[in-house]
């Protein structure tokens, strides 16, 4: 199976938490945040959005980072996947 966005929709996958601090203390799994970097996985074709022309700007294999609390988490064969808007990533990685 395969996720296509619609729209402005980009679909994303977030990279690993990380496990320990940086001064080595191990986090146990309600410590760790989640992650507000991920990977591009696919992008919508962007058009016309409540009465705005939108182009894509970002692209599959970016590094990007979003919004804490935005988007709509979606899980297809045992893989989590981050459905968010174009306007929730805030940044590309490069």
């Amino acid at each position: 199976m395969k996720l296509v966005p619609l729209f402005d929709r980009v679909v994303l996958k977030q990279l690993v938490a990380e496990e320990t601090t940086k001064s080595g203390i191990v986090l146990p799994g309600q410590a760790k945040e989640k992650p507000q970097q991920a990977e591009v996985i696919a992008v919508g074709p962007g058009g016309v959005v409540d009465g705005k022309e939108i182009t894509m700007q970002v692209k599959a294999g970016d590094q990007v980072i979003y919004s804490k609390y935005s988007g709509t988490d979606v899980e297809v064969e045992e893989e989590k996947y981050v459905i968010v808007k174009q306007s929730d990533i805030l940044a590309v990685i490069q």
